[in-house]
This record gives structure tokens, C-alpha cells and sequence, in this order.
């Protein structure tokens, strides 16, 4: 069958719909005529008389039965089963359902029915739903899932692990000793819960930890660290952090446990490396990518490794710190000389009520500008071979990669739990999120696609079952070439992993 758009001058626009081989294709192809033709328009109803075959009228479009979006629906299976989720949740299909739905469009766990319904799939009542709630939030409930995802990450001794914190604020006005106000990543006054997330190297969720909204984010590290080391029977573990993530106490305990590090370094001084390269080169400007090694070997005293900080010279970084110097100097000394009100400032020197700008941190401020530190205590990389300056920066950098994780949970799954109120609920729902972030970074890491992308596209194509008379008829649209390739490469890494 084909359907003729227009012939004008005698050029003729055909589109091919099908071909039958009996009177109910035909008839499908004829309904899928008509839909085509209409464009999503009405029909208009001249009260012509129709010819009656069986009990409907010819021009009555045939009516669907079902719809499913069982390309995306079936992906998402393949790598929740992938990940081992289906075993560790000992086949809970409540908690499956709550987790591909979220990926598919995070909402509320009542709106999940509808997200359910519309993909194809028999939900589970609301009742059901709040009844299992509780054994979501049990810690052993959330360890078997770490576990499984610790078993596809295939962690060993000194793997590297990142880890980085950030908060999640409620819709609430006062504290309960659990949603508490404290230092907010969003800048929000609100309380607010602070989130410990521990990944892989390439950002896979390990673990993920709530605590306590004004618990000080370098309080939270160690105890999931441990935690996951407990678990999974890890002698040592390199441990990947920002140095924001890192006091002297906190450094000092990661040394006494025993553990390895990589951790940015504060520079509030020229390094004596750097000041002596100076020296040495008066006339020449540091060269861009630039490395300096600083070895700091443990004294008698020290209970700790040997360390070694190496400081990395980039010229765009110290292009966009001076940048931002000359902005604050600036607006120092607009503020001292009264033109505008003294807000906070890192130039604005106060003493007594002289005001003045602080020019000896300004040229300690330039003379750092563009270096970045990176310390370490670890003798050998995890596969043996000597510790460099290019493994230890290329290990620091991968931290974007559990910042892209921290952005995926809050944007693309809104893990802002803003209207649960209970621990338990809160802790049911940030469980239900760490799943959900592991398959949709799985899906990512098979696909090149974002998971946005990949729900966006995959949605739109479903699997219909057509009712005709006594026959029923499915019927599919044909998928393109690219979306074609993603799914085989999720069904042909699930094949290999199974």
C-alpha cells in the first residue's frame, strides 16, 4: 500500500507503508493510512453512512489494546540485572520498578504508578509501595547493593576510590537532628542533610552515606571509607579527595589507618621547590604544564609514609586566578577609598578602623597564581609500577568524574528528596537513587549516550498490539540506525557478562 501526497506537476510524493498478504493486514495497513493522512487531526463527521464489517464500521480506526516502551524498558532490565541488583535485591520487582522509573522520569513515588503504567509495565499499588519503603532504608538492604557494585568494579587492593560530599536541602523551616541547617553547596538557608558518595575510578557508585546536615564535610570521609573497607575485605584503598575535603586531623587519621592518598595540597606560600627554580631562573617565565617534585619523607617521630607533593604550573589556570585578583584588588580599593561598602573581601586589611588593602597577601596571591598541589604517600601505582607525577594529576582530575555523578543525581534523577519528612523515607529514597545512578552510568559508559539522551529517544519508540476482530496484531516502529547500535551494545555486553 502507498499513499500519494501530491502529484503536482506530475512529480508525485509516495510513501510506501507496507504490503499485506491477507484481509487483516490489509486492514492494519489501512488504519496506519489514515493515521498517517490525519497527521494527529480529527476526523471530521459528515453523518456519511458506513458499511458495517463485523461489529465496527469500515472507517472506524482500529482500536490499540496495548502500548509499551519495551526498548527502553528492556534496556534498563539488561543493566540492572547486569549490575547483580536483581540478585541483591533477592528479585524485589517493587524495588526494580522504583528504580527504572526514576531513571526514566524522576517524580514522586505515587507519580512512579503513572511513569509505570505509561511505559507498559503492571504497577505495584501505592499501598505496596509505602509498605516496602522501610526495608529500602535498612542499612544490610543498601550493603548488598555496594556490594554488587564494588563486584562489577572488580575493586582490589589500592584501587583508587574518589570521594566528595554534597548536601540536599528540604522544604521545611526547622531542624529534627537529622535535616539540620549547615554549610550548603547550593547556598541555601533551609536544612539540609549532607550526602558522602564513594565511586570508582571512572565515577561508578560504590557507596553512598547520609549524615547529619552541619556534620563537617572532612568528618564524613574516614567513616565511609572505613565502612566500605569493612565490607568488602579491602586491606588498602587509594583514596582520591579535593583538599576542602581534608584537615590536618582528617589527614592525620587516614595516616594512622593506614591508608593510601591522593589529595590536593594547599599552597598558601611559594614552595621552596618553586622559589628555588626561581632563583635559579630569574630571567625565565615557568613553562606551561610544568612539574615540580617536593619530596617530603616521614621524620623518626612521624607515624606516616614517606610523602611527595608535586606542583603543576598551568598558564590558563594563572591567567583566570589573576583574573579574579585583579577583580578583588580592586574592588578592595574602591572600598577603602569609601567609594562602596566594605563586604567581604580577602584585601580588605582591617585594623582598628583604619581600612587598607592588604598588598603583602596580594603578591603572595600572584606569586602562587597557576600552581596546583597534589600530595601523596603512595610507593607504587595498583599495578605495581612506580608512582609519577603524570599518574597522581591524572588520578586528582578524575574527580570530575564524581562530580558528573553528583550532578546526574541531582538533575537528571533529582535525588532532592524536598518533601520527605522521616529518616526512613529519606533513606529508602536516596537508596532507590544510588541504583539508579548506577545503571544509568552503566548505560552511559556502554553507549556513549547520556542517560538523557538515551530515555529521550528510546521512549519514543513502542510496541503496540492492534486489536483486530479476533486477531491481534503488533506492530513497532522501525528504530534508526544509531539507537540500533546503543541496544546491541547493551545486549551484546549483557550477553558476554551472563
Amino acid at each position: 500500500m502507498q499513499i500519494v501526497y501530491s502529484s503536482r506537476r506530475g512529480s508525485r510524493d509516495i510513501e510506501h507503508i507496507g504490503s499485506a498478504h491477507d484481509e487483516a493486514g490489509l486492514e492494519v495497513l489501512r488504519a496506519v493510512a489514515r493515521q498517517r493522512l490525519a497527521a494527529g487531526q480529527g476526523e471530521l463527521d459528515l453523518g456519511l453512512e458506513r458499511t458495517e464489517v463485523g461489529q465496527r464500521s469500515a472507517g472506524d480506526p482500529l482500536p490499540i489494546t496495548s502500548a509499551r516502551m519495551g526498548h527502553l524498558w528492556d534496556a534498563l532490565t539488561h543493566a540492572y540485572e547486569v549490575l547483580g541488583f536483581a540478585r541483591a535485591a533477592g528479585g524485589d520487582d517493587v524495588f526494580r520498578q522504583l528504580v527504572l522509573a526514576r531513571i526514566i522520569e524522576p517524580t514522586s513515588k505515587l507519580d512512579s504508578l503513572r511513569v509505570l503504567e505509561e511505559t507498559g509495565v503492571r504497577a505495584p499499588s501505592y499501598a505496596t509501595i509505602k509498605r516496602r519503603l522501610p526495608v529500602f532504608s535498612q542499612e544490610s538492604w543498601r550493603q548488598r547493593l555496594a556490594a554488587a557494585c564494588a563486584t562489577h568494579a572488580g575493586l582490589g587492593p589500592a584501587s583508587l576510590v574518589l570521594y566528595d560530599v554534597s548536601t540536599l536541602y528540604f522544604e521545611t523551616d526547622t531542624g529534627d537532628g537529622f535535616r539540620e541547617p549547615g554549610f550548603s553547596k547550593e547556598r541555601r538557608l533551609e536544612p539540609q542533610i549532607t550526602i558522602g558518595l564513594l565511586t570508582d575510578a571512572t565515577g561508578f557508585p560504590l557507596m553512598v552515606n547520609a549524615f547529619e546536615g552541619n556534620k563537617a564535610e572532612t568528618t564524613t570521609m574516614l567513616p565511609t571509607i572505613r565502612a566500605f573497607m569493612a565490607a568488602h575485605q579491602l586491606p588498602d584503598v587509594t583514596i582520591v579527595a579535593d583538599a576542602g575535603m581534608v584537615s590536618a586531623a582528617n589527614q592525620k587519621a587516614i595516616e594512622e589507618a593506614g591508608l593510601s592518598f591522593i589529595l590536593g595540597a594547599r599552597i598558601p606560600e611559594v614552595p621552596y621547590v618553586v622559589a628555588a627554580w626561581r632563583e635559579a631562573h630569574p630571567d625565565q617565565d615557568i613553562n606551561d604544564g610544568q612539574i615540580f617534585t617536593q619530596p617530603w619523607p616521614a621524620g623518626p617521630a612521624d607515624r606516616r609514609r614517606d610523602h611527595v607533593i608535586y606542583y603543576q604550573y598551568r598558564a590558563d589556570r594563572a591567567r583566570r586566578t589573576l583574573r579574579g585578583i585583579d577583580e578583588q584588588v580592586a574592588k578592595a580599593e574602591k572600598a577603602v577609598a569609601g567609594k562602596t561598602t566594605v563586604k567581604r573581601n580577602r584585601f580588605v586589611q582591617l585594623s582598628g578602623g583604619t581600612r587598607t588593602v592588604n598588598r603583602a597577601l596580594e603578591a603572595r596571591a600572584r606569586a602562587v597564581a597557576g600552581l596546583k598541589g597534589y600530595v601523596t604517600n603512595l610507593a607504587a601505582c595498583p599495578d605495581g609500577t612506580p608512582v609519577t607525577a603524570e599518574f597522581v594529576i591524572d588520578a586528582y582530575h578524575r574527580l570530575f568524574q564524581i562530580e558528573k555523578s553528583f550532578r546526574m543525581s541531582k538533575h537528571d534523577l533529582q535525588a532532592r528528596p524536598i518533601y520527605h519528612h522521616q529518616r526512613e523515607s529519606i533513606e529508602a529514597h536516596l537508596t532507590i537513587v544510588f541504583a539508579a545512578l548506577a545503571v544509568s552510568r552503566w548505560i552511559e559508559d556502554r553507549t556513549g549516550w547520556s542517560i538523557k539522551k538515551f530515555v529521550r529517544t528510546t521512549r519514543r519508540y513502542r510496541t503496540i498490539e492492534i486489536q483486530f476482530g479476533t486477531h491481534t496484531i503488533t506492530a513497532a516502529d522501525p528504530l534508526p540506525d544509531d539507537l540500533r547500535d546503543a541496544l546491541e551494545a547493551i545486549t551484546r555486553t549483557t550477553r558476554r557478562a551472563h
